[in-house]
């Protein structure tokens, strides 16, 4: 008996270690996610001027330069960078076609992990002809060696 009250005192001494380490953890854990999500509003907000600048190339830095990237976009979905790239071109870049000011509103960015998020937001063009097309996007951003990239893209527009 005195054998199984020690067993008991000392799982319920080890539970109680576990949650205080535990409860040590997070206090860097928000700076650290605090870092990456300004990390990841300045990889949009560097797309933004590069679109304003009329850069496509610059614009897709943002973008995990991979087969595997997919955009989703007008019931259509584009895999990988090039692909998604040349969807661009024609789309705004292409003859008779304008790129137009372009500015992110609402960024809502949820860290899924260290390495993984989730971005919200809307998206808002002015055209030098007066239309102003927009819309809503939700991104995944991973984390990789050398920054955070896009890796998913479902944009879509209003009508």
């Amino acid at each position: 008996m005195r054998n199984r009250f020690a067993a008991v005192l000392f799982l319920t001494f080890l539970f109680f270690l576990s949650c205080v380490h535990g409860d040590a953890q997070p206090s860097s854990a928000p700076a650290a996610s605090s870092d990456s999500k300004s990390a990841i509003e300045h990889v949009l907000h560097t797309q933004q001027d590069a679109w304003n600048h009329h850069d496509l190339e610059g614009f897709m830095q943002g973008y995990w330069n991979s087969r595997e990237l997919t955009f989703f976009s007008d019931a259509k979905e584009h895999n990988g960078w090039q692909a998604t790239l040349d969807r661009y071109r024609a789309t705004y870049a292409g003859p008779g076609h304008e790129m137009g000011k372009l500015e992110f509103s609402g960024l809502r960015v949820e860290m899924l992990g260290d390495d993984a998020a989730f971005v919200r937001g809307a998206w808002y063009l002015t055209m030098p002809d007066g239309k102003t097309p927009h819309g809503l996007f939700t991104l995944v951003f991973r984390r990789f060696p050398e920054g955070w990239k896009i890796v998913h893209d479902h944009t879509s527009a209003a009508e």
